[in-house]
């Protein structure tokens, strides 16, 4: 993916800064653990051969393995975002420019991730969006890198470029874990029908909300810990 943004636009994510990229693999692993952490008590997913690994070897594995969630998306976003149909897209709606709009996320996403915990056999489409609700809501107030600074102004391109990029990223990594042993296999209530791959249909719609996840997950950490550069978000898109 690097390769292909530095074709199109003679710049990437490699090439401006090497440090900032292999720094996304670094807390890439601790914020899916947190997606881990909740999945403890939502069980939507369960990895097989769990007790062919000690305990030092899963968790090494797993923590080599999630490293490569953030990279992977970040470098495709930026791919979606150097094509013309994404940088053409038009004005939508201004969500999040009234400040009582900003606070019922905040709001929303506490009370989605508490329904969460609480009755997870209902609510799984809350694991994707609560936490961003959360912390873009906070990212925002702090004057950290968010989405809702882009979409307030009518500018989506950033959420769609997002989302394109995660059903491609999606779209490999349930290829791969088809073929794959260990793998992880779905426990996803009242949608566990139509599958391709391990995932059913309706389940990659999770893959949507969960790149906004990441993208302010990732922000917050680099901001807050002053380990990263806040002008990252904006070389991510090419409009």
């Amino acid at each position: 993916m690097d390769g292909l943004v530095f074709l199109r636009k003679r710049d990437s994510l490699i090439h401006r800064n090497l440090k900032i990229f292999l720094g996304l693999f670094v807390v890439s692993a601790p914020v899916w653990w947190l997606f881990e952490l909740i999945n403890a008590r939502t069980q939507y997913w369960v990895y097989t051969a769990r007790d062919q690994f000690s305990d030092l070897e899963y968790y090494s594995w797993a923590s080599l393995s999630f490293s490569t969630v953030i990279p992977a998306i970040f470098e495709t976003t930026e791919l979606v975002s150097t094509f013309n149909w994404i940088k053409t897209l038009s004005s939508g709606p201004r969500a999040g420019r009234r400040p009582q709009t900003v606070t019922g996320f905040f709001l929303s996403g506490w009370l989605m991730l508490a329904a969460l915990l609480i009755w997870p056999q209902y609510t799984a489409p809350f694991m994707w969006v609560s936490l961003f609700f959360i912390f873009d809501t906070a990212n925002y107030w702090l004057g950290y890198p968010s989405l809702i600074a882009f979409t307030r102004e009518g500018d989506w391109k950033p959420v769609v470029s997002l989302w394109v990029a995660s059903l491609i990223c999606g779209f490999f990594w349930e290829f791969w874990n088809f073929y794959s042993d260990p793998k992880w296999l779905y426990k996803i209530p009242l949608v566990d029908f139509w599958y391709i791959f391990e995932m059913p249909l309706i389940g990659y719609l999770g893959y949507l909300p969960f790149a906004l996840e990441v993208f302010a997950l990732y922000h917050l950490l680099v901001s807050a810990t002053g380990i990263g550069k806040s002008s990252l978000h904006l070389s991510l898109f090419s409009y």
